[in-house]
């Protein structure tokens, strides 16, 4: 048995048998494990660990289809390597623990612990996924709380996939019953022992009577940023979401932005740009699935950190208006394109921006890291599915600029005309003259200032969220003439 320790800020990181005998001598936490898809990864590794009686009520593989859909229902949209499936095998395995286990309820803590999971498969074209969760007590004779996560599993052979469920599995069990009184540290716990380049987790969500105050929009923000994951997403009501299962056969339009705070030029862009989208999809293609991204280039103070605050504020301000929101690590468009398109949906993809980007995109030295500069930054942007629709800007020389009157340098001009004459990048049809001499910085350094004259400059209802809540800084006029 390894018994490996290191020391990471503090924490002292056990090796994964360690985690799975102290489980087993903990004669407390009392539970069933079911696993479907891969193996008894998890399973294994508390039986082999010694005394798995004293954690271990059952383990099952319900493999064949059959079989699962007797126990657990039939998935309505044929995928079982889904959410849903997780939640029905957590469902299903936690009430059989109260019902025939009813005695020890009294000094136990229930868990069940659950993954649906695909490895990769043989031809190594479809790269491993999966779902796993944690249904558990913390005291015994309490309602149980959820630990979710969907995670990608990177590395290139099958076993080596199994091993890292495996360690991954026991990570969130201990987490769940060591670490539950801090969500940061018991999401940070489910990579001991791994590292980045075997799996990446994608989502987090802690859900239940012992984490009602956690934020899953603010766990989600910690997962890219401390690199667990590129990019994760929520709905306008904060539920965090996993991207396949979001992004599934949509058509996608993204706003790319700073939203501090929206303007009328932000929503009038928006609001065209879906106009625009939909008229040029198949007919029958439905609403194309509206995305605002929060880059963590945006968020990041002056001494590098990350400002939380700032970004619950503009998380709320796009949740109030409707918007599923996505948080990234991109900083080039062209990176964006590629997840969107290699990872997630093979439909048609939409970046909104404004001219100010096109202007710094048809900069060459910007691509300097590249081996192929800014045609290998373009071929990436442009795929297949990604099309650029674009809002106009006022100039220095006080010009309304669009992709029409823009003079890029002459040595990527033909490039440009490709571009635009392909109908890859395409000005947004209908726009508002009158916007175009708002600028996001101005209206938030009035707004910090109490100059009342920012509301105009911004939606009524995102002024009165703005107020309502008192984000961004902002100073009441009242306020500012009394003092």
């Amino acid at each position: 048995m390894d018994y490996t320790q290191t020391r990471t800020e503090g924490r002292e990181i056990f090796s994964t048998d360690r985690k799975a005998l102290q489980i087993n001598l903990d004669k407390v936490f009392y539970g069933s494990f079911a696993e479907i898809g891969a193996g008894q990864d998890t399973a294994g590794v508390f039986f082999k660990a010694g005394g798995a009686s004293q954690t271990v009520a059952k383990t099952m593989s319900a493999y064949d289809m059959k079989f699962s859909d007797s126990i657990y229902g039939a998935e309505e949209h044929g995928r079982y390597v889904s959410e849903s499936r997780l939640y029905k095998m957590l469902d299903h395995e936690y009430q059989l623990l109260n019902e025939r286990l009813i005695d020890r309820a009294e000094d136990t803590c229930f868990f069940v612990f659950a993954n649906t999971v695909a490895t990769i498969n043989y031809h190594k074209t479809k790269p491993g996924h999966g779902w796993i969760g944690c249904r558990f007590q913390i005291r015994p004779n309490t309602p149980p709380n959820d630990v979710v996560i969907h995670v990608r599993l990177k590395e290139q052979e099958k076993l080596l996939q199994h091993k890292t469920l495996g360690i991954l599995g026991v990570n969130l069990i201990f987490a769940c019953r060591y670490y539950h009184n801090d969500a940061t540290t018991l999401m940070m716990s489910l990579m001991d022992n791994l590292t980045w380049d075997k799996v990446e987790i994608d989502m987090f969500r802690a859900t239940g009577p012992d984490f009602s105050d956690v934020d899953n929009r603010l766990m989600s923000l910690r997962l890219v940023r401390y690199g667990l994951t590129d990019a994760t997403m929520f709905l306008p009501d904060g539920k965090v979401v996993q991207a396949s299962d979001l992004l599934y056969k949509k058509n996608v339009l993204l706003l790319r932005s700073r939203f501090k705070p929206i303007t009328s030029l932000s929503i009038d862009m928006l609001t065209n740009a879906i106009r625009d989208f939909s008229a040029m999809l198949e007919e029958g293609a439905g609403e194309p699935l509206v995305i605002s991204e929060l880059s963590l280039n945006n968020l990041y103070l002056k001494d590098t950190d990350i400002d939380e605050r700032d970004f619950l504020d503009r998380a709320d301000t796009l949740c109030a208006l409707g918007h599923t929101v996505m948080i990234s690590n991109f900083m080039e468009h062209y990176i964006l394109s590629q997840y969107f398109s290699r990872h997630y949906t093979r439909e048609q993809i939409c970046v909104v921006m404004g001219m100010p980007n096109i202007v710094d995109m048809f900069n060459e030295d910007l691509y300097s890291h590249l081996p192929g500069g800014i045609l290998e930054a373009m071929s990436r942007l442009f795929n297949n599915q990604a099309t650029v629709l674009v809002y106009p800007m006022i100039d220095k020389d006080g010009r309304i600029l669009t992709l029409d009157n823009f003079e890029c340098a002459g040595n990527v001009r033909p490039l440009y005309d490709y571009l635009l004459k392909n109908g890859r990048m395409r000005n947004i049809s209908h726009y508002n003259p009158a916007l175009l001499g708002i600028y996001a910085d101005k209206v938030l350094k009035m707004l910090q200032e109490g100059n009342p004259e920012w509301e105009k400059y911004v939606p009524s209802y995102v002024a009165n969220i703005i107020k309502d809540k008192k984000i961004f800084g902002y100073k009441d006029p009242a306020y500012s003439r009394e003092h």
